[in-house]
């Protein structure tokens, strides 16, 4: 089959096996309650508004794979979308990809998106998606910086530290997801590139590592992650508004 009549379908996988300790002791933060609803689940429907996604994988906790199908039985979802729930690994990196494995001989594109960013508007999704089809080996959303960023060395906990350089900020994005893939690309970049120390903190970095290139579509405001108590009050306050303004 050529590459004009290959069919494009899309996947997500959605890593939640992280415990996120940065919102405190409890649940893990992909199955933290916003508005009512846990968290992933919200990311979970973000990925499956798209008309695109087909597939929507996510990877629980290793030992909460029942707990997590249990999770996504009780919630309505888009009948279009297929779910599937496999146990993750001990790391991001290893449980992205079992998520990889899970996925069909004819899936061809897949995001990868943070359970903790909820609320990425189904435009973004889209965005993304189409990008890859159009030829982007890896696509990223991101926003441009609203603070000048200063490179540091490293010191003590609350030690001054030396500023090395100030990089130029019009250069610079705050990378969210959901980071789109040719499949091929990225099942080659978790099979080749060996993540430790302060390597590739995403997958798109990932692909960075084998030379590919990575392009960049904008990003939204409302994507952002939730890992602070404080990016619950904002994440409620955007669901607020939402209701308000759109029946959401």
């Amino acid at each position: 089959m050529s590459d004009q009549s290959r069919p494009y379908r899309t996947a997500a996988v959605i890593p939640a096996a992280g415990r996120g300790v940065r919102l405190g002791p409890g649940a893990p933060k992909a199955l933290r309650a916003l508005s009512g609803t846990p968290m992933l689940i919200h990311a979970v429907r973000a990925m499956a508004a798209s008309r695109s996604v087909s597939l929507v994988v996510v990877v629980a906790p290793p030992d909460g794979a029942p707990e997590v199908k249990n999770l996504l039985d009780e919630h309505a979802l888009p009948e279009r979308t297929d779910y599937v729930v496999v146990p993750g690994g001990d790391t991001r990196q290893e449980s992205v990809g079992l998520g990889l494995d899970a996925l069909p001989e004819d899936v061809s594109v897949v995001l990868v998106h943070d359970a903790a960013r909820p609320l990425v508007p189904v435009d973004t999704v889209d965005a993304v998606i189409e990008a890859v089809r159009d030829g982007a080996p890896a696509v990223v959303p991101a926003l441009p910086l609203a603070d000048t960023v200063k490179e540091v060395e490293p010191g003590a906990a609350g030690e001054p530290e030396p500023v090395l350089g100030t990089p130029v900020r019009s250069r610079l994005r705050a990378v969210q997801t959901p980071q789109g893939f040719d499949r091929d690309t990225l099942v080659r970049a978790h099979a080749t590139v060996a993540l430790d120390g302060e390597g590739a903190t995403d997958d798109a970095g990932m692909v960075e590592q084998l030379g590919a290139p990575v392009v960049v579509v904008p990003g939204h405001e409302e994507a952002f992650k939730v890992t602070r108590p404080l990016d619950l009050v904002l994440a409620e306050a955007v669901l607020a508004r939402r209701r308000a303004n759109d029946g959401f």
